[in-house]
């Protein structure tokens, strides 16, 4: 079966508001399933200067028909100006069938 799944990588402020964004993409069908994971450090270059913050990463799994729209409502959500929303395809070949077979349902 070719499933065409693809790993949502986005960063944000903070674990609320990761959760707010995250429950959103799931009630919208944008993504069958979120991951949130708090306390990572972020080192960056932003307007010529060196910044360093506190961010929480949210990792959605979605079908890649998704990945548009899904991106087009993070970056209305969200409280950066510029957000980090990257896609990732899957590995159609490895990994649990019956997860990837749900994923696929979830995520159409």
């Amino acid at each position: 079966m070719y499933y065409n799944l693809r790993y949502i990588y986005i960063t944000t402020s903070s674990k609320e508001e990761a959760k707010l964004i995250g429950r959103d993409l799931v009630e919208h069908r944008y993504a069958a399933c979120i991951n949130i994971i708090d306390g990572m450090e972020s080192i960056f270059r932003w307007h010529g200067k060196i910044e360093e913050s506190n961010e929480c990463v949210l990792i959605a799994k979605t079908h890649y028909s998704k990945v548009q729209k899904l991106t087009e409502r993070v970056k209305e959500l969200h409280s950066y100006d510029c957000p980090c929303v990257v896609s990732m395809t899957l590995t159609e070949d490895e990994g649990n069938k019956d997860y990837l077979d749900w994923l696929t349902r979830e995520s159409k």
